[in-house]
């Protein structure tokens, strides 16, 4: 009987509104044949480019609260006056075969993951200014001038979780954050460990 292969690693990637976390994480997942995204499970409503199962899995608030209940959600959270969750089904089965799972959340589901799987790899992408964080939650051009602001207050306060994450990324350039990203996801690169000087000094102008 053939011994069952490697279990692939769990990559968890969250950021605050605005960094670019959706695009480099497309960008990493193109670039890797063996990465698979994990869809999340979201009650808020879809976009024009969206499409189920694909983007989310869009469920009413009544499906999430009975999914919950039954234990189906690694974990949850709610952002924004709606609920996401990742699926404990779909990321047992893709790392049983081998398949490294990235999943893109927010800080507090992030941390509710470390808990219950420490061996994850996690990294935290930060935008290289509050300038340039706001421009693009303005350059979305979906969401009213109350919304942006609020978006804008919640990534603000976002950004201090940073050094809970193993890694830090910062998405000033899309080309070498990409590089960056792959490289600390596949294990190739240890630089941008959380906790270093090193690190720090590259953030002081984002956390003062």
């Amino acid at each position: 009987m053939a011994r069952p292969g490697p279990r692939g690693r769990l990559i968890v990637i969250a950021a605050p509104s605005g960094a670019g976390k959706t695009t480099l994480v497309r960008a990493l997942i193109e670039r890797n044949p063996d990465f698979v995204f994990s869809v999340s499970y979201t009650t808020r409503p879809k976009r024009p480019n969206e499409a189920h199962g694909r983007d989310y899995f869009f469920v009413s608030e009544e499906e999430f609260r009975r999914l919950q209940r039954a234990g189906e959600f690694l974990e949850s959270a709610r952002v924004f006056d709606h609920c996401y969750a990742t699926s404990r089904t779909q990321v047992e089965s893709e790392l049983a075969k081998g398949r490294n799972v990235v999943l893109e959340i927010d800080w507090q589901g992030a941390r509710q993951v470390r808990a219950v799987m420490p061996e994850c790899r996690s990294i935290f992408i930060l935008p290289p200014s509050v300038e340039a964080l706001e421009e693009r939650l303005r350059s979305r051009r979906t969401d009213s001038e109350v919304v942006i602001r609020r978006r804008l207050r919640d990534s603000l306060s976002d950004l201090s979780h940073w050094d809970e994450f193993d890694y830090v990324v910062i998405n000033d350039d899309l080309e070498r954050a990409t590089d960056e990203l792959e490289g600390i996801a596949t294990g190739r690169y240890r630089r941008n460990r959380v906790g270093t000087e090193a690190t720090r000094k590259k953030l002081d102008h984002l956390l003062v």
